[in-house]
């Protein structure tokens, strides 16, 4: 039987009942909450990262939602960080590369 130890989504043991498949499972709290979404972020990055989709963006979006309240965070918070920093640094839209910084 695989072995897993990773954050699935919710609906995951629903669906495994209806495969009539057995499991084992547990729910993280705190601290274990936090890595677990942390390597959760990692693992839909490099799924994206392999096959660039629009599937694998809103896995990683997903993502996003749950650090936003693993971490007590609001939406709102971050789309407010996002414009301060777009007006402070600018957005990625030009796709200007640095290649380097001469003194």
């Amino acid at each position: 039987m695989p072995k897993y130890d990773k954050l699935v989504r919710d609906k995951i043991p629903d669906i495994l009942d209806e495969q009539g498949l057995q499991y084992n499972i547990r729910v993280a709290k705190g601290d274990d909450k936090k890595y677990y979404i942390q390597q959760k972020l990692l693992e839909e990055v490099n799924e994206f990262l392999v096959d660039p989709s629009i599937e694998e963006l809103g896995d990683i979006q997903e993502v996003i939602t749950g650090l936003l309240e693993v971490y007590g965070w609001k939406q709102s918070e971050l789309d407010l960080q996002v414009l301060s920093k777009r007006n402070k640094r600018g957005s990625f839209y030009k796709s200007i590369i640095l290649e380097e910084v001469i003194s």
